[in-house]
């Protein structure tokens, strides 16, 4: 049997937005834009070289959503993006003027640095060791 998370809900304020951020300044790619019903979209990107994993974009309906986007995760960090070379992606990241909250630092499972979208979710670029 295999099973894998093919997807992760991210609450976002509205979808173009979400795509501004995710497509336009981290270089996801847009998987599938589709409208569900006036209003509501199925919309997924990944990262580039994501085999399976994809960020499912939610716009937030109603104010008990509203007040969850960028706290998804208490404050911690939500989400973790994998990359090959993080020196290249750190600085083409910074270029873009992603916010980062913290210096890239060493640790012994990689090298990491926190930064955050314009939503407020928090998410550790890692390089593994």
């Amino acid at each position: 049997m295999k099973q894998f998370i093919s997807a992760v809900s991210l609450l976002v304020p509205d979808y173009d937005e979400g795509l501004e951020f995710y497509v336009n300044v981290l270089g996801c790619k847009l998987i599938e834009d589709t409208e569900l019903e006036p209003g509501k979209r199925w919309v997924l990107v990944a990262p580039p070289g994501s085999a399976e994993t994809r960020l499912l974009l939610a716009r937030a309906d109603g104010p008990e959503q509203q007040a969850a986007i960028g706290n998804q995760a208490g404050g911690r960090v939500f989400l973790f993006l994998t990359t090959d070379n993080f020196d290249r992606d750190y600085a083409a990241m910074s270029e873009k003027g992603v916010q980062f909250l913290e210096a890239p630092r060493r640790e012994p499972y990689g090298t990491v640095a926190v930064f955050q979208d314009p939503f407020g979710n928090k998410w550790d670029l890692i390089q593994p060791a």
